[in-house]
């Protein structure tokens, strides 16, 4: 059953099969017949890429990540992206090249080309944000504590179905691409040990941090410059493994020197400051005042604790002529931009931007800026032109499951 196709391409028409395509020219068309091989479409997926995927894809650099029961996502080295099927309202024909098994050769010699399959449509990737909640959720299922150091576990047949995870475990579970994953883990201040990855009991690392601040005290060390290797030594002295030596400078400091024999690390004020806080507020309200003077006497001496350290971190609410402020931390938060926007005004209706603004900063969504965020999830209210905007929930916001 010959027809007709036409097509947008502005070149010269020469020979059969798909050639007879390549150069056909605006408003130009060409007779079609069907090839030996036609049909059935449903073993064909068109993808569609661009440049820069096309490479990733043609040298091996991509992966399809997600469990069974997941959409699946496409990885590269630094990013992620949805798998969209997108059906096409027209009829799309693939035509093979001339020199394909089957070819006919009257069609060449009439200008025919041959239709070998109908494409019901194609595959999009959409670039998305890692699914990094499901990580968290893993590693937070069996922080690592002193009981285990003192301990070591041997894992044994009975013992593997503990919730440990290797980095080719956490790959294949979880939806993020290496670099995104290795980000994800940093922000958890998570550790490899023994091949597994881990994130650190919080009160163990408090003993740490405070035997740490003791040695610092004991033998006259700059908070500004700590030789790792003389911190180490001291913490492994106090029964404490290496690795969590070190781990400990990671998680509270930054390192200004390295090389040269020696790395320096600078015990940063505001996480060491943080820490602290947490450790005083746990899950309680405490007057601003109560809870400051309190915070005061835990603070190293030499740092200065400051409310604004405390941002994405805690909440204040007015009760009589009394302020209270109670833990609220971003970092329980969900990372995926409608869930976090229910929670935060399942938690309060109404916000100003100051509070709000904290717990939208580490949101980072392909294509949408902040302001994109705040038009689709929010509604923003002004009393006056002159006032403070006040955000609240659009309608239509998901619930929170």
């Amino acid at each position: 059953m010959p027809g007709e196709i036409r097509s947008l391409v502005m070149e010269e028409s020469e020979g059969g099969g798909a050639q007879a395509l390549i150069n056909l020219g605006i408003g130009s068309s060409v007779p079609i017949s069907y090839h030996p091989c036609f049909g059935p479409h449903e073993d064909l997926l068109l993808l569609e890429a661009d440049d820069n995927l096309v490479s990733d894809i043609f040298n091996g650099r991509v992966t399809l990540r997600g469990l069974p029961d997941e959409d699946a996502v496409l990885c590269t080295k630094s990013k992620t992206y949805a798998i969209k099927f997108v059906g096409n309202s027209n009829s799309m024909f693939l035509i093979p090249p001339s020199n394909s098994p089957g070819f006919i050769q009257d069609d060449a010699h009439d200008n025919k080309v041959s239709v070998i399959k109908l494409a019901p449509g194609n595959m999009e990737l959409v670039e998305v944000s890692p699914k990094l909640d499901k990580l968290k959720n893993l590693l937070l299922e069996n922080p690592l504590g002193p009981g285990e150091v003192e301990e070591p576990m041997v894992m044994e047949d009975d013992e593997k179905n503990l919730a440990l995870y290797t980095w080719s475990d956490l790959v294949n579970i979880i939806q993020a691409s290496d670099e995104e994953l290795r980000k994800g883990l940093e922000s958890l201040s998570a550790i490899e040990i023994d091949g597994y990855w881990r994130v650190i009991d919080e009160s163990y690392l408090d003993m740490i941090l405070r035997m740490l601040l003791n040695n610092c005290v004991l033998n006259g060390w700059c908070f500004d410059g700590l030789d790792e290797e003389e911190v180490v030594s001291a913490l492994v002295a106090d029964e404490f493994p290496s690795e969590l030596a070190r781990h400990c400078l990671r998680v509270f400091g930054s390192e200004v020197k390295k090389g040269g024999g020696t790395n320096k690390w600078k015990l940063e004020p505001r996480l060491v400051c943080l820490h602290f806080a947490r450790q005083v507020l746990r899950e309680e309200k405490m007057r601003v005042e109560s809870f400051m003077e309190e915070w005061k006497k835990k603070i190293p001496e030499g740092m200065e604790e400051k409310f604004e350290m405390l941002e994405g971190e805690v909440l204040t609410e007015k009760i009589g002529i009394e302020t209270r402020v109670y833990t609220f931390s971003v970092r329980s938060l969900p990372s995926t931009p409608a869930e976090r926007f229910a929670v935060l005004f399942k938690h309060r209706p109404k916000w100003e931007w100051k509070d709000l603004e904290p717990y939208l900063r580490d949101l980072q969504v392909p294509r949408l800026s902040m302001e994109g965020l705040l038009l689709k999830y929010t509604r923003r209210a002004q009393s006056r032109p002159d006032a403070e905007p006040i955000f609240s929930a659009r309608i239509y916001l998901c619930r929170q499951k």
